[in-house]
């Protein structure tokens, strides 16, 4: 018998066949409609060449599996590693709440009756003090004098509760992710149609740098000190974070440097197949974010408020990506502006690696893929404890605080899912090179293709005419 255990209670030989069979039944009937529901939804992204979001469902799949087999591990090894005993000094270091014997300490005539909700919080917080002293030493049982288990089966069977409740919200989270970002980029539609069908849209005409619609919407006093620049670009990912000169201008960039100027190129259905390349990494569980998981669980010490400053970490991560990414299109309109140039109709920017952190633009991608991990897997953590231990439990001593603790995590949810991850599947492609993965195997063929013969046309021109470069550059 698994130490804990009711003895009282009857075991798989004393229930009844039928209890058996319908519990199994069931548990099977959900599973297989489970997997039902994951194949249609892998079935209609391959019938709609969705090979990034299919690729993100086969890897959303494999976490589940890890989920799986961590919650079998702890099934098959409960009554193992209930059966490891620590020292009870040890036992009653580094906990998550006050201990019970700090709780009565003080004789109850010593100490005021509390009344309303203070009353109620009292006493949750002593049943549920009990529930775990009372598991603790009906654990002891099998530990010598001084000794307690390192966790106990009542305390495993929470941890299976906490692992279903990381399986179901990360599915939550990700479709969530992916229904906002595809909503932000689907509002972009409406200017790529515009370039297709009215190509006059921006003056044809020739005329300076600062006079483009791109520049004047950037450029200002405030680009000339830093700290205004930065502070100024904080506070533009809140308001319109990408314009329709942005877009029009950085479409225009990376169709003349990866395609052939003015060719006809559904910018738009590139960006968000590259939000779906970029989904495809964000949904993913790395050893690092299991790490990161794990520290959040260690850190959990009453009295050490660790997890007020780990819960600002995914807000303040939000805000410098989102800062850095406004910057690098704020830059590139000073740039522009600079040259002091005559440019025919939309300004052309330059196209480089070097506006992102180290020349890395990968890297932007995988802070905005912590920064989801850590914030939903605090949001799970909140929901757990309410779940398990009760809304106004000990873990939630200071009630407002945990309030402000989840609207912050909701906000940057939102805020990471609508805005910054969008604005950095666009704002990537100012980078050197351009995501071939993105397409089909017949249209990256062609693409490259394309690309090479517009290059040696281009080429050929030059070795022609000395002077034709020069000409060129004046058209853009």
């Amino acid at each position: 018998m698994a130490g804990g255990a009711d003895p009282s209670a009857r075991q798989l030989d004393q229930t009844p066949t039928w209890a058996v069979a319908l519990v199994c039944a069931v548990i099977v009937l959900i599973s297989i409609l489970l997997e039902e529901v994951l194949h249609t939804i892998g079935e209609w992204f391959e019938k709609r060449n969705k090979k990034a979001l299919f690729e993100a469902l086969e890897k959303i799949k494999g976490e589940l599996m890890v989920l799986g087999f961590i919650s079998l591990l702890l099934t098959f090894g409960q009554n193992y590693i209930s059966a490891i005993c620590i020292p009870a000094k040890y036992a009653d270091t580094m906990l998550p709440c006050p201990l019970k014997k700090k709780l009565h300490k003080e004789p109850a005539g010593h100490l005021p009756a509390p009344k309303g909700e203070d009353a109620e919080h009292h006493r949750r917080l002593l049943l549920w003090d009990d529930r775990r002293f009372l598991a603790a030493d009906s654990q002891a049982k099998g530990c010598k004098h001084g000794y307690e288990p390192l966790i106990s089966v009542n305390g495993l069977h929470q941890l299976h509760i906490f692992i279903f409740f990381l399986a179901v919200f990360h599915v939550i989270y990700s479709a969530i992710t992916m229904m906002l970002g595809r909503l932000k980029i689907r509002g972009w539609k409406y200017w790529e149609r515009e370039t297709v069908h009215d190509s006059h849209n921006e003056p044809s005409r020739f005329r300076l740098t600062h006079e483009t619609s791109f520049v004047r919407a950037h450029s200002n006093f405030w680009t000339k000190t830093p700290i205004l620049f930065y502070f100024v670009c904080f506070f533009h990912q809140f308001l319109r974070s990408v314009r329709k000169a942005d877009y029009l201008t950085m479409r225009h960039g990376f169709v003349s440097v990866h395609l052939a100027p003015g060719s006809k190129f559904d910018f738009q259905k590139y960006i968000k197949r590259s939000l779906e390349d970029d989904f495809k990494v964000v949904v993913g569980i790395s050893p690092l974010l299991w790490s990161s998981a794990v520290i959040y669980l260690l850190l959990n010490v009453d009295g050490w408020q660790a997890m007020f400053w780990i819960s600002i970490m995914p807000l303040v991560v939000t805000l410098a990506v989102g800062t850095k990414l406004q910057a690098i299109i704020t830059r590139m309109a000073v740039e522009i502006q600079e040259k002091h140039a005559v440019v025919q109709g939309i300004p052309l920017v330059q196209v480089s690696d070097r506006y992102f952190w180290f020349s890395k633009p990968r890297l932007v991608l995988y802070l905005i893929h912590l920064t989801l991990f850590q914030n939903a897997f605090e949001i799970t953590y909140f929901f757990w404890i309410w779940y398990e231990f009760g809304l106004h439990s000990c873990f939630n001593e200071n009630f407002r605080l945990q309030l402000v603790r989840v609207a912050l995590g909701v906000g940057v949810q939102f805020l990471c899912s609508y805005i910054t991850l969008p604005l950095y599947s666009l704002v990537t492609q100012m980078g050197s090179t351009m995501k071939k993965s993105i397409f089909d195997e017949q249209t990256s063929k062609a693409l490259m293709s394309w690309h090479k013969n517009a290059k040696k046309k281009h080429d050929g021109s030059s070795h022609a005419s000395p002077h034709g470069h020069g000409k060129n550059g004046a058209g853009h």
